[in-house]
């Protein structure tokens, strides 16, 4: 009932921003919990720019339209639906931090513990802010 408006748009993607947030923690807390492990390779989960990228894509047109004459043939107006990203784990295999081969430290990731769960705390507030507005337009 809801998908189509500004309402509902904005309550989905906070909700799945959430469910990641969800997951970043469980990564950030696996690469702690592996700081010692050797040639251990800690995890990030990159969500936020490829959404943010599906979701500006919806409004741009491209300035040239390409002829397709088959349909395996690529075109450059399709677009990736903001619903159908996902978030993706990736392995940092760049840098090492300790002599073991390990990549974990241990300040830096309590440091995205702490960033990751502010940012939760922040959309949750946007949550009851906008079921708070919904609110007072219904009294």
């Amino acid at each position: 009932m809801l998908e189509n408006t500004g309402f509902g748009r904005s309550v989905e993607m906070l909700q799945r921003s959430m469910d990641v947030s969800l997951l970043r923690r469980d990564v950030i807390a696996n690469n702690i919990a592996n700081a010692d492990v050797p040639n251990y390779k800690r995890s990030v989960i990159n969500f936020e720019a490829t959404l943010s990228r599906a979701v500006e894509a919806e409004d741009l047109q491209p300035r040239l339209l390409l002829a397709t004459t088959d349909e395996r043939h690529i075109s450059n107006d399709r677009q990736t639906d903001w619903r159908s990203v996902q978030p993706r784990r990736v392995l940092d295999y760049l840098s090492t931090e300790k002599n073991n081969g390990n990549n974990v430290n241990p300040e830096e990731e309590f440091m995205d513990a702490m960033t990751n769960q502010l940012t939760y705390s922040l959309m949750t507030q946007a949550v009851n802010f906008e079921f708070n507005q919904v609110n007072l337009v219904l009294r």
